[in-house]
């Protein structure tokens, strides 16, 4: 819920009525008269359903939201908004159904209460909060305050870390607005304006749009947006854009209420010729057709719900002979509205006949009797039976169903009315104050608290566990450079490159340590530090593995007849390789740094009671360059290792250094998937792990087998053994 403009879609609202006691006295109390169901039946179980009957609100200012009149949206012959009648009779359908069904809720009636919101997202929510404090809300629908909706389409809903409990029985517009900027490019539409109502709903499916619409080649020249509740002066504005440009296509991502206002509006200009491509909310609305005497759409095409069939439901629709029982004011003026006529202790146009009562829809042709919106009545049908679903469950039914179970409330209204969360400002109130994005409000709404900071800690569970790991393998590094040492001069370790083994020891005790500096709190430096310094200690690693891979392949080479490349390979020679290859990482390193350098930062968005301190990459091309280049290097030590793998020698050491890569790259590819999905200082500690697991995999497959032979089979440390059959290997 992004603002407080009235709702563009139909508002319906599923709600669980349970009561409950509250034990401490409300901080926020409802002020005005509370507020009347217009439809009403008892039952064990009684389902909300919040509606607009009425097009707009007489007053939709949020702090006089309690003193709410309804009245037309434009000048029309009435303010009754037909399909929503028939989404309220979609309600009662279902629940009739299940009323009547032995396999489902067995034993259990279920009620309803239906309210009309006038279209106005003050009144839904004054509705709303007088539910929640005796009841549980389980849904609503359109797009900017929904919990469960059949009609709201806003992909922002999709975000389960900020809508954990929003489920629609409806696609996200996320689908909608790529079809959109697909079937502009499918007609070679390349230069096309943009018009949105401004609400979720239309600023995020046009956002979708154009973020699509501009990887096909499509270009925007303009994009404005307006919401029904606008001056004219504005929605003028919006007319007169269009009017002053070149394009001739319109993308409207508008809800079929505000397109009313501007079909209105626009009936003042000539502006036809357009060619309009439609959201669902309008392009399938048949009273937009109707309202449009100009032609101004005529033409228009876009995307609609899959066209479907509720058995039965059309002939309930139509029936609404049990309607005339109801004898209140809303039945009295759907029943004039539909029928055309006036009762008669109310009749004062002559131009309006006389109602009886008996009046009925044969030869009526209206929006009431229009099905073409079936697919949406559909969706109503299925929110119901979804919650229905869902209190089989909670009930335990069988044959028959648990009526002792506390239906306990929820906190799901709580959550959508306090959005932001805010605070009550004095006691009664009926406005909020925003808390700072870095606070949350107390359970009490009465005071803003600072949010907990966390980041990956030395003295948390996981941060101990990985330093612990980080030390040992340093250790471990240790000793093997140790045992090293002391055996310089068997060969074992001249046959394998003593020179590169000991520069491959310290740089694997650099790998070690470099993952310490991604535990703490994230600083400027530490920032700096942590991806640098793992970019630059891994490739001069790979560089010595790289070097020992090429060693054995030359060293192989040089004894075949004709061939002296090790003097083209020598000592000099793998020195100046690891320094040019790792010379490489060090210049994308500095690169990084100057140009946008990784940076701490405060994760607001991940969790509403957290804040995660991380560090940004700055540039996320720094951050893939680095292990992209690591990557590499990985690979061409893959190929040469497997290449050479094959060399005759009783201790050829590219055998090893095979397995080494395949742990190192099997590493590596899982690490990307894996960190890109992590929230928060989860991703460290993937990362920490993917270092790690390949430092010990490269210092387990290359150096153990080494220290195996020397400490427990020093006879098989000779020359002689070395050789073996094989030829003749250089030291």
């Amino acid at each position: 819920m992004q603002g407080w403009p009235e709702l563009g879609c139909a508002l319906w609202q599923l709600v669980v009525l349970v009561s409950f006691s509250q034990t401490e006295e409300p901080t926020c109390v409802q002020i005005g008269d509370p507020e009347i169901a217009q439809l009403s039946q008892d039952g064990d179980i009684v389902l909300g359903g919040i509606f607009y009957f009425h097009s707009k609100a007489l007053d939709y200012s949020l702090l006089l939201f309690y003193q709410l009149t309804c009245r037309p949206l434009v000048n029309l012959k009435s303010s009754l908004n037909f399909r929503e009648f028939q989404f309220a009779q979609t309600m009662l359908f279902a629940i009739e159904e299940i009323n009547n069904s032995t396999d489902l809720l067995p034993g259990v009636s279920l009620g309803y209460n239906i309210y009309d919101t006038c279209g106005s997202i003050p009144k839904t929510i004054k509705v709303a909060l007088a539910l929640n404090n005796e009841n549980a809300i389980v849904g609503e629908t359109s797009s900017s305050p929904s919990t469960i909706s059949h009609f709201a389409t806003c992909a922002c809903l999709s975000d389960k870390t900020k809508y954990p409990s929003f489920l629609r029985t409806i696609p996200s517009d996320y689908y909608q607005s790529r079809a959109l900027a697909q079937l502009v490019k499918h007609f070679g539409w390349t230069w096309v304006g943009a018009v949105r109502t401004n609400d979720d709903y239309g600023n995020n499916g046009m956002a979708t749009f154009t973020e699509t619409a501009e990887q096909l080649g499509v270009c925007l020249e303009y994009s404005v947006s307006f919401f029904r509740t606008d001056s004219t002066e504005k929605i003028h504005k919006v007319i007169e854009t269009i009017q002053a440009s070149t394009s001739k296509v319109i993308v409207a991502f508008v809800s079929h209420l505000d397109m009313d206002v501007l079909i209105h509006e626009m009936a003042n200009y000539n502006l036809t010729g357009y060619q309009w491509v439609g959201s669902e909310s309008w392009i399938s609305d048949s009273q937009i057709a109707v309202v449009d005497k100009n032609h101004i759409l005529d033409g228009a095409i876009g995307v609609s719900i899959p066209n479907t069939h509720v058995s039965g439901l059309r002939e309930f629709i139509l029936d609404v002979r049990p309607l005339r029982s109801l004898n209140n004011d809303l039945y009295k003026e759907f029943w004039e509205t539909l029928f055309s006529c006036k009762f008669k202790h109310e009749k004062s146009d002559e131009n309006y006949r006389e109602c009886t009562g008996q009046e009925d829809l044969t030869g009526v042709e209206n929006s009431f009797t229009d099905m073409s919106l079936m697919p949406i009545f559909n969706n109503v049908y299925k929110g119901v039976y979804a919650v229905a679903h869902a209190l089989h469950e909670i009930l335990g039914c069988g044959k028959i169903c648990n009526n002792n179970v506390q239906l306990d409330p929820l906190t799901v209204s709580m959550y959508n009315v306090w959005v932001f969360p805010c605070i009550c400002i004095r006691k009664n109130a009926v406005t909020c104050v925003r808390c700072p994005p870095e606070s949350w409000s107390n359970e009490r709404r009465d005071a803003c608290v600072k949010k907990e900071a966390v980041f990956l800690s030395y003295n948390e569970i996981m941060g101990i566990l990985l330093t612990t790991a980080a030390l040992f393998g340093t250790c471990v590094t240790a000793i093997v450079t140790i045992i090293f040492y002391k055996n310089r001069k068997t060969p074992l370790v001249r046959a394998n490159n003593s020179e590169l083994s000991f520069l491959l020891l310290f740089s694997l005790t650099l790998c070690f340590l470099c993952s310490l500096t991604f535990i703490g709190q994230p600083s400027k430096w530490s920032c700096m530090l942590r991806h640098t310094a793992f970019g630059i200690t891994f490739v001069l690693c790979l560089s010595c593995v790289l070097g020992k891979t090429m060693v054995v392949l030359m060293a192989f080479k040089a004894t075949l007849p004709g061939r002296n490349l090790m003097k083209w390979f020598g000592p000099t020679q793998q020195r100046l390789s690891v320094l040019a290859f790792t010379l490489v990482q060090v210049i994308i390193c500095i690169l990084w740094l100057s140009i946008s350098p990784p940076f701490p930062s405060k994760n607001l968005k991940e969790f509403k009671e957290k804040i995660i301190l991380e560090c940004a990459l700055g540039s996320a091309v720094g951050f893939w360059s680095v292990l992209g280049y690591i990557g590499l290097l990985a690979v061409l030590c893959f190929v040469f290792a497997f290449l050479a793998r094959k060399l005759p020698d009783n201790f050829n050491e590219a055998k090893f250094i095979t397995f080494s890569m395949l742990i190192f790259c099997a590493v590596w590819i899982t690490f990307i998937p894996a960190y890109v999905s992590s929230p928060g200082n989860f991703s460290v500690a993937v990362e920490i792990f993917a270092i790690l697991a390949s430092t010990f995999g490269l210092l387990i497959c290359i150096f153990i087998p080494k220290c195996y032979i020397m400490l427990l089979k020093p006879e098989k440390n000779t020359k002689k053994h070395m050789m073996g059959k094989g030829p003749p290997k250089a030291f």
